[in-house]
């Protein structure tokens, strides 16, 4: 869709390509301007869709012939498994049901940069919503938040596993392990190190999923900047791409997280 579509109910088209690149960016607000709330909605839902699909298919799971969605279901679950039996060697009921969650719900929210960029906006702004951003992983607010949940997982991980004394005891005595008047120098150095490793996982897997969909987003609304005949030819192929981009940030961050999580149960 060009400029032209992109008319909202009481307001003109953008009037040029910076006006309407602008205008594709800009989050849906609350009245004070703090929450992003189509980020929130849509993530809301997306989840509510993800919740709904897997237990119709658990409800309709069979032992003859599996239907579509079994099949479906299980081969997501095998795909999540593989991952969680070559990073996660300890014993955990939590582990897989999390990294399903991770990986179905990121990838529905990934996918969402597969509508065209117009047509949710074109279509709620008949109903007075005149900003709205589709892609919820391209929100940096969205991909801190869920890698900040990640890092309280890995806390909350380590502490089960080693006690909160032993998790403490942790911080300032690994990596660098010592023996005597030495603990005390090595004290301060470690739990710095320690803290650099939890914001270096919280920084590298927000940014990493927020800058490939944000790229992505961004590309999609150049295309549609162009000529009708011009946002088929190059529109489709790039859509055909991005379904490899959507997928393989999903399986990241829900590979990481796994990879993160065995090392919080680990001894060093």
């Amino acid at each position: 869709m060009t400029i032209e579509h992109a008319v909202e109910a009481g307001h003109a088209a953008p009037a040029n390509s910076t006006e309407y690149i602008s205008h594709h960016l800009t989050h849906l607000h609350n009245g004070a301007g703090t929450i992003n709330l189509d980020t929130f909605w849509i993530s809301a839902i997306l989840g509510l869709v993800f919740l709904g699909v897997f237990y119709m298919a658990s409800r309709k799971a069979t032992a003859g012939v599996p239907g579509r969605l079994q099949n479906f279901v299980e081969m997501v679950m095998e795909i999540v498994n593989d991952t969680i039996n070559g990073a996660f060697h300890a014993k955990s009921k939590i582990i897989a049901p999390l990294a399903i969650t991770i990986f179905v719900w990121v990838w529905l929210l990934n996918a969402m940069d597969f509508l065209p960029v117009d047509l949710l906006p074109m279509i709620l702004s008949q109903f007075g919503v005149h900003n709205l951003r589709v892609v919820p992983t391209a929100d940096v607010n969205h991909t801190f938040a869920m890698s900040f949940s990640v890092v309280l997982c890995v806390i909350g991980f380590s502490i089960k596993s080693k006690g909160l004394g032993g998790w403490i005891k942790e911080l300032f005595t690994a990596p660098f392990h010592a023996h005597g008047i030495a603990v005390v120098f090595l004290a301060p150095v470690n739990f710095l190190l320690q803290m650099v490793e939890l914001v270096a996982k919280l920084i590298s897997l927000s940014l990493r999923l927020f800058g490939n969909m944000y790229a992505g987003e961004l590309i999609f609304i150049l295309i549609a900047l162009l000529p009708w005949w011009a946002q088929w030819m190059l529109g489709g192929p790039w859509a055909i791409f991005h379904i490899l981009i959507v997928t393989l940030q999903a399986f990241v961050f829900m590979a990481l997280t796994v990879v993160y999580l065995s090392l919080a149960v680990e001894k060093h």
